[in-house]
């Protein structure tokens, strides 16, 4: 089978080189699944750059999530079986025409679904969903902050904060994006890229700040959303995506400084709470609460509460194009790759 290395961090058009391989065995309780194309994912980006430590040595076999035909199992699937098209969540190895995973990690979806809405709920519809109805409980009336709401996870979010009837503040570091996220539903739509996120949350709140703010950004985002919470609020942290933005240290370890350094008492004192969102290490230890997680994703699906926004196909062989198309922050809906 083919399958596109990483061969080296760094820039996209010198990353990937695409190799033949062997075909993957299903272990006990994986299905193997013959890859109709698998999405990207900003985890995708920090692990060409060489910036996500959980990523395996070079050369590997990246990839997150794939859209696919279950082709055999290794025996005790109850719930999937062969012929099944499935969306499911990879630990590495998606970006190949064949992957065995986990079979708790895979769902069965509708044989007509387009493959970007269907390849955004593993990832980015579970993410949205276990950081907004696990991490935390959403009432009606809740003020809600969603960060980089016109992406994959954002969009999700926004969905679901909407359904629980909460007040959404959207934000998006890009103009363009605007108009979609008030479209989508958002109260409050706050640009980035001309307006200081927290000075306008505390005045749309008249000083009372919100009770959850989702944050994919990290650095700065984080120190002073901490500021923005009211007594009893919590930010989810489940990205960085502002640390992507360059490969030189000084500059890495700037962001990473602008988190902020934080003793619990200051939580504790305060009434607020930072809770983080690592879905790879959730799948490694908690495998039955992301099938959990994924089999409520697909029901709000069916139900036409989760909606998602079709994206954009690209050819494997437009990897490279693919990659900037993602870094450069022009998607709305799901990147998906197709064999």
């Amino acid at each position: 089978m083919k399958a596109v290395y990483v061969v080296q961090h760094g820039d996209a058009d010198k990353a990937f080189e695409v190799r033949e391989t062997a075909k993957p065995e299903p272990k006990t309780g994986e299905v193997l699944i013959a890859v109709e194309g698998f999405g990207l994912n900003f985890a995708d980006i920090m692990a060409r750059k060489g910036q996500y430590r959980d990523a395996p040595p070079l050369p590997s076999v990246i990839g997150y999530d794939v859209v696919g035909k279950v082709v055999s199992t290794g025996g005790e699937v109850a719930h999937l079986q062969p012929g099944d098209r499935v969306t499911a969540m990879t630990r590495f190895g998606g970006y190949a025409e064949f992957v065995a995973t986990d079979a708790r990690a895979a769902v069965k979806i509708s044989d007509t679904a387009d493959i970007t809405e269907v390849a955004s709920l593993t990832t980015q519809f579970c993410t949205a969903y276990y950081c907004a109805a696990e991490m935390v409980q959403l009432f009606a009336g809740d003020r809600v902050v969603i960060h980089s709401a016109a992406g994959g996870v954002g969009s999700a979010l926004l969905q679901f904060a909407l359904h629980k009837g909460c007040e959404v503040i959207a934000t998006t570091g890009s103009s363009s994006k605007v108009e979609a996220i008030k479209k989508a539903g958002a109260h409050h739509v706050i640009d980035t890229s001309k307006h200081a996120f927290d000075k306008v949350i505390m005045d749309l709140t008249k000083g009372e700040g919100v009770d959850v703010i989702f944050d994919a950004l990290g650095a700065e985002f984080i120190r002073k959303g901490i500021n923005c919470l009211t007594a009893g609020g919590r930010i989810v942290c489940y990205g960085a995506a502002s640390m992507s933005d360059s490969n030189n240290v000084f500059s890495q370890l700037g962001k990473a400084i602008q988190f902020g350094i934080y003793h619990p008492a200051i939580f504790m004192m305060s009434s607020k709470s930072l809770l983080g969102v690592n879905m790879l290490k959730l799948a490694d230890k908690k495998p039955l609460t992301i099938l959990r997680c994924l089999n409520e994703v697909v029901r709000l699906y069916e139900a036409g509460v989760f909606k998602p926004m079709k994206g954009k196909v690209f050819s494997v062989k437009d990897l490279t194009e693919a990659h900037r198309y993602m870094e450069g922050r022009k998607s709305q809906g799901k990147i998906v790759c197709q064999w």
